[in-house]
């Protein structure tokens, strides 16, 4: 285990419209706020995006399994915000619905908003950590820096 500790710092409420990408639209609002650590609580619908859903099999490093999905999915979801080589990493997580078909995982690329996303993004500040890739798992994981 490795951690960090710190204190919640602004907390902003940001309504994110039908249309918009929702990781663009966080990253840009994360970058303009100058946001280096924190958390993000969403709840809302998608259009349609792309999801890790877990790997294809179970070794390392992962071969991430990738699902699309389009046609309104309801969202809730977290992620986590912790700086990056170039600005602020966001890593979110998230179940969708639709029907009777629920997904969780982690949103990718394009994932389009369906009227409405609300996101509570907290900040964490006194955090020192970083992004640091990991040789065992062939990803870059956040640690404390040493």
């Amino acid at each position: 285990m490795q951690y960090s500790e710190g204190r919640i710092g602004r907390i902003f409420y940001v309504r994110i419209d039908d249309g918009e990408d929702i990781l663009s639209t966080i990253r840009d609002f994360v970058q303009e706020k100058n946001i280096g650590s924190g958390v993000i609580h969403l709840l809302g619908a998608l259009s349609g995006g792309m999801m890790v859903t877990g790997p294809e099999k179970e070794v390392l490093p992962p071969e991430p399994h990738f699902e699309r999905f389009s046609g309104g999915w309801e969202l809730f979801g977290y992620a986590t915000i912790t700086p990056g080589t170039h600005s602020s990493h966001i890593h979110l997580h998230g179940s969708a619905g639709r029907g009777k078909q629920a997904m969780t995982g982690c949103i990718r690329e394009n994932a389009k908003v369906y009227i409405i996303v609300e996101a509570v993004i907290m900040e964490i500040t006194g955090l020192d950590m970083t992004r640091q890739f990991d040789q065992h798992t062939g990803l870059t994981l956040p640690s404390p820096r040493q």
